[in-house]
């Protein structure tokens, strides 16, 4: 039976893991009494005991556990961090196990897995293919829109709207500097850094990642066919991760995909303008923060991907 510590399981993304394991009868939960939090030495004894540890943590503190197991050598655990410390850091391998060939069994080998950022996933997910298939330019200038439910915001924003004390909308990041925007960059194989303009509305989860495209400005002019074409072969076969047709109705609840860890991938188009947009669905506690944190765990503990 694994045994797994979940670092920091108050928090959002660490209570969603918690549930999601709970009940399982092939894993082990184990936890750290409250007052030995910050002790290091019981934090130490801790982590030699189990199988992986799921840092739920600030950054800084998600870097202070991996020192600490940097110092334990061989008696350390397998880390699975959701935190953005570690995403694009040497020797951490990035959990996006739909990525390219060969990801998920990188996962599966690896001692340390970053998790992605929830708008990140869907962002790479639409433009990993593109690129890889010469249908958009890495050194494209490209925008990302995005919106998501507020319980990706924390926990003031979250007391904040559940107190009806927020807007029903706002953009935020507007100085340019979104934590998500350096594993965008690398995963999606970007030379040119993507104008990021992320939202949250009044729902509390649930997201959208739009990327508005001119098909002239693209290598080769291509049709809308082809970006369809290059993500349904690039998913083929993908458990959670799904290139579907526009809906006639050509709109899209952010909403649809919550409780699941499923993406949906599309591409609305016109070709009379010669315009398209991409657009990934996705829960941001599914597939953007635990339910890809789970997938990753079963991966590392030995299931297929």
């Amino acid at each position: 039976m694994a045994r797994i510590f979940i670092d920091g399981d108050s928090g959002t993304t660490g209570l969603e893991i918690r549930e999601r394991l709970a009940g399982r009868n092939d894993l082990e939960i184990v936890s750290i009494a409250r007052e030995l939090r910050k002790d290091v030495g019981a934090k130490r004894e801790l982590l030699a005991g189990v199988d992986v540890a799921i840092l739920c943590l600030p950054d800084d503190a998600a870097r202070e556990t991996a020192r600490l197991c940097d110092e334990m050598g061989a008696r350390a655990p397998r880390l699975l961090d959701a935190s953005t410390a570690h995403r694009v850091a040497p020797g951490w391998v990035y959990g996006f196990a739909e990525l390219a060939e060969g990801q998920a069994e990188r996962i599966a080998s690896a001692s340390r897995v970053a998790n992605p950022g929830c708008y990140a996933t869907g962002a790479i997910a639409l433009l990993r293919p593109l690129v890889d298939a010469g249908l958009v330019a890495a050194d494209m200038a490209l925008t990302i829109n995005a919106v998501s439910g507020y319980s990706g915001g924390g926990r003031q924003m979250i007391e904040a709207y559940e107190a009806k004390q927020a807007p029903p909308f706002e953009l935020y990041a507007l100085g340019f500097e979104h934590k998500h925007l350096p594993e965008i960059a690398v995963f999606a194989r970007l030379a040119a850094a993507p104008l990021f303009v992320p939202s949250v509305g009044n729902f509390r989860q649930g997201m959208l990642v739009s990327i508005p495209l001119h098909l002239d400005a693209l290598p080769g002019r291509p049709r809308a066919a082809d970006l369809e074409g290059a993500l349904a072969r690039h998913y083929a076969g993908a458990k959670h991760v799904r290139a579907l047709p526009a809906p006639p109705a050509a709109r899209l609840d952010a909403t649809a995909l919550n409780g699941t860890d499923d993406m949906e991938l599309y591409v609305f188009a016109s070709e009379a303008k010669r315009q398209a947009v991409l657009v990934a669905r996705l829960d941001n506690l599914g597939k953007g923060a635990s339910g890809a944190a789970v997938q990753n765990l079963a991966l590392m503990l030995g299931a297929r991907g």
